[in-house]
C-alpha cells in the first residue's frame, strides 16, 4: 500500500520524498493525529529504499506553527502527569525519528516555524529559509521548559551553548537573516523560490551515493558522544565498508571514462554545484 498519509501531503518523485504541512488556515499547526502520522510516516520512509532524500514544507505563509492551540493545548488540561507525559513522549519520538531517517532531511521553512514547527525544522539535516520566514522555541512565553522535543540536544549543537541558551530561556523570535548569522539556517533565498530551492538541493543529493550518505548521517548522530580516538576508529570502519560498496567503483570508473557517475538507484546522473558531471575531468 505505501505511505498514504490523511493530515498532510506527501509525495514521492525521482527519489525525492516531500512532506507538506496543509492547514494554512491554521498556520499547519499541528493536531494529536497530525503528531502520530508525522512520527509513522518517518519510521516507514526509514524502509522505502526508493526514497533518496526528504523535503519536509508548509503550505501558505507558515512552515508549522506548533501545536494546535485549541485542538491539542486546550484539552491538555484535562489530562493527569500521565496523560501528558503520553502527549510529550510522542512529540519526542516525531524528532527522534526524523533524526534515525538514514536519508537527507531538507527544511524548506516558507515562514513562521515556532514551537515544536522550529523543533521540526532544527531535527532536519539542512535549513532552507524563505526571507519571510521567522523562528522561535517560545515554549517560555507559555510557562514551559524551553527545551522540549530535544531542542536542548540539538540546538547547542548548530548554533553553539550561549546562543541555544539565549534562545531557550528568552522564546524571542529571530528573523531570517538573524537565522543565517547565528548558523540557524544555512541558505536564504526570495520566499517565491524557497520551495523550489529545497526542491533542487534535495534532487542534487538524490542523485548522489545513498548509501553514503546513509553512513553519513549515521555518523554525524554517533560521533556526537565519541571521543576523536574513537570516532577517527569509527570513520575508518565506515569508510572501509563504503570503499566495498560498488559506488566507490562506479564513481572510479566513471572518471576513468569521462562520464557522469550514475550512482545505484539514482534517478540522474549525480549533479555538482556547477551543474556538471562529477564524472567530468576539470
Amino acid at each position: 500500500m505505501g505511505i498514504a498519509p490523511k493530515n498532510f501531503r506527501y509525495s514521492l518523485k525521482d527519489g525525492v520524498a516531500e512532506i507538506v504541512l496543509d492547514r494554512p488556515d491554521r498556520l499547519n499547526a499541528l493536531t494529536f493525529a497530525s503528531y502520530e502520522e508525522l512520527r509513522d510516516t518517518f519510521a516507514a520512509m526509514d524502509h522505502e529504499e526508493a526514497i533518496r532524500a526528504v523535503v519536509l514544507t508548509g503550505e501558505g505563509r507558515a512552515f508549522c506553527s506548533g501545536g494546535d492551540v485549541e485542538d491539542i493545548i486546550g484539552q491538555l488540561f484535562s489530562r493527569d502527569m500521565q496523560g501528558m507525559l503520553a502527549f510529550t513522549r510522542v512529540t519526542g519520538a516525531l524528532i527522534a525519528n526524523i533524526r534515525k531517517l538514514r536519508r537527507p532531511v531538507i527544511a524548506a521553512v516558507n515562514g513562521t516555524a515556532v514551537g515544536a514547527g522550529a523543533v521540526m525544522a532544527l531535527a532536519c539535516d539542512l535549513r532552507i529559509a524563505s526571507e519571510k520566514a521567522k523562528f522561535g522555541f517560545i515554549f517560555p512565553r507559555v510557562g514551559l521548559c524551553g527545551a522540549d522535543m530535544g531542542a536542548g540536544y540539538l540546538l547547542p549543537r548548530i548554533v553553539g551553548l550561549a546562543r541555544a541558551s539565549e534562545l531557550l530561556f528568552m522564546g524571542d523570535i529571530v528573523g531570517a537573516e538573524e537565522a543565517a548569522r547565528i548558523g540557524l539556517v544555512n541558505k536564504v533565498v526570495p520566499h517565491d523560490a524557497c520551495r523550489a530551492e529545497a526542491r533542487a538541493l534535495a534532487e542534487r543529493l538524490a542523485s548522489g551515493p545513498a548509501f553514503a550518505h546513509t553512513m553519513t548521517k549515521q555518523m554525524l548522530e554517533s560521533e556526537h558522544t565519541m571521543s576523536l580516538e574513537a570516532a577517527i576508529e569509527a570513520e575508518a570502519q565506515a569508510q572501509g565498508i563504503c570503499m566495498m560498496h560498488p559506488d566507490f567503483r562506479a564513481a572510479f570508473d566513471a572518471w576513468k571514462a569521462e562520464k557522469p557517475i550514475v550512482f545505484a538507484g539514482a534517478p540522474f546522473p549525480f549533479k555538482t554545484a556547477d551543474s556538471r558531471g562529477a564524472g567530468n575531468k576539470p
